[in-house]
């Protein structure tokens, strides 16, 4: 019973990660876009190296995010994980 609840756990941490990567992306293009606006209106202002810092801190956050799926490779069972139909071709033909 301990290996499928530890896979369960496992699939469940891939899948938060993915959801992490996602937002960091997003909060890195935001502040990318901030920052840009921010450098263009007012160039070495404070609010410019604030948007810049946040856009570090995010960009960190997304690499950190991305090798840890990385080294969280799923492992291959050989068998569908959520019990999906099966590929082959029907073999029903209509009738005339």
């Amino acid at each position: 019973m301990a290996p499928k609840t530890e896979r369960i756990q496992f699939l469940r941490a891939v899948r938060q990660l993915h959801r992490v990567r996602s937002l960091c992306a997003v909060g890195a293009l935001l502040w990318a876009a901030s920052a840009a606006w921010t450098g263009w209106q007012s160039p070495g202002s404070r609010q410019m190296w604030v948007s810049v810092l946040l856009l570090t801190v995010f960009t960190g956050l997304l690499v950190t995010a991305g090798l840890s799926l990385r080294r969280l490779a799923v492992p291959v069972t050989g068998r569908p994980a959520h019990h999906a139909a099966s590929h082959k071709a029907s073999t029903r033909h209509a009738h005339a």
